[in-house]
C-alpha cells in the first residue's frame, strides 16, 4: 500500500511521508464548507529559490538542495572554512618581524692577519760557530699564521712532527723547537726544551746571548727577532695587503 503526501511524494508508510516526514493524513481533502464563497486553497508547498524543488510549506531546508529556508543560504559544505568578515577599520596585517641575519662582508676565516718571515742570518752563524755550512742568504721565505698557537721546527716522519714554521735545513734548531701564540693582537713565544735554546732580541743592537727560560712564554716586541739553530731568525710582523688578498 502507498500514499501520497501533501508534497506529492510517494510514500510506503501511510502516517508519514518517508521522503519529506509530513503527516499523511495532512493529504486527505478537507470537508467543504456549508455556505459562503468559496475559500482561498492552502498552497500545497514552497518551491526552492535554488533549484524550484516542491518542499513542505513547514519545511525549514530544501530537501534536493538543501537550501536553508530560514536564512536564505545554501548550506556550508563539510570542511569548509568560514568566511572572514573584512576589518571594518581596513587595518592591514603587520609584516613579520622576523629577519634573516645579516652576514658582514668581511673577510673569511681563512684570512691571513700575520706572517713570519724566515731568514738566514749570517751574524748569527758567526755567533754560533757551527760546523754545518751556511746556506746562500737571500730573500726571506714567508709563512702565513693560520692559527693562534704556531710551532717552529724541523719536520721528522717518525715523529710524526709537522711543524707550521719548517727550519730545515738548519739542523741545530730542533724537531720541536719553540711555540707562538697570540691573543690576536699580541705574540708570545715559548722554547719547548730545544736542544740548542730559543732567544730573542731587538732589530737594532746587539745579538741576544741569553736564552729565554724553557717553559715560560716570552711576549714578542714589535720589533723583536727570535733567533734559533744555526743561523735562522724569524720575524713576526702583519701581512701586507697583497699578502692578505692572496692569503
Amino acid at each position: 500500500m502507498t500514499a501520497t503526501c501533501p508534497a506529492g511524494h510517494t510514500s510506503t508508510a501511510d502516517d508519514y511521508c518517508d521522503v519529506c516526514g509530513m503527516p499523511i493524513e495532512a493529504a486527505a481533502p478537507a470537508p467543504a464548507a456549508a455556505a459562503g464563497p468559496p475559500a482561498d486553497s492552502a498552497p500545497l508547498g514552497q518551491a526552492c529559490p535554488s533549484c524550484a524543488t516542491q518542499n513542505a510549506p513547514e519545511a525549514l531546508f530544501c530537501e534536493a538542495c538543501g537550501y536553508d529556508f530560514t536564512t536564505g543560504t545554501m548550506p556550508r559544505s563539510a570542511g569548509a572554512a568560514p568566511a572572514q568578515a573584512p576589518e571594518a577599520t581596513g587595518a592591514t596585517t603587520p609584516a613579520s618581524t622576523t629577519s634573516t641575519p645579516s652576514t658582514s662582508s668581511g673577510a673569511g676565516s681563512d684570512a691571513v692577519d700575520w706572517v713570519v718571515e724566515v731568514w738566514i742570518d749570517p751574524e748569527w752563524y758567526q755567533e754560533q760557530e757551527s760546523p754545518d755550512a751556511m746556506p746562500s742568504t737571500g730573500l726571506p721565505v714567508v709563512v702565513p699564521l693560520h692559527g693562534r698557537s704556531v710551532l717552529i721546527g724541523r719536520k721528522s716522519r717518525s715523529r710524526n712532527i709537522s711543524p707550521d714554521i719548517d727550519c730545515e735545513p738548519d739542523t741545530s734548531t730542533s724537531r720541536r723547537q719553540a711555540q707562538l701564540t697570540t691573543d690576536g693582537t699580541r705574540w708570545w713565544v715559548e722554547d719547548l726544551e730545544s736542544a740548542n735554546g730559543t732567544f730573542v732580541g731587538p732589530a737594532s743592537g746587539p745579538l741576544p746571548t741569553d736564552p729565554i727560560p724553557v717553559g715560560n712564554r716570552h711576549e714578542l716586541g714589535p720589533d723583536d727577532r727570535i733567533y734559533v739553530g744555526a743561523w735562522t731568525r724569524l720575524v713576526v710582523r702583519r701581512a701586507t695587503e697583497d699578502e692578505f688578498a692572496h692569503s
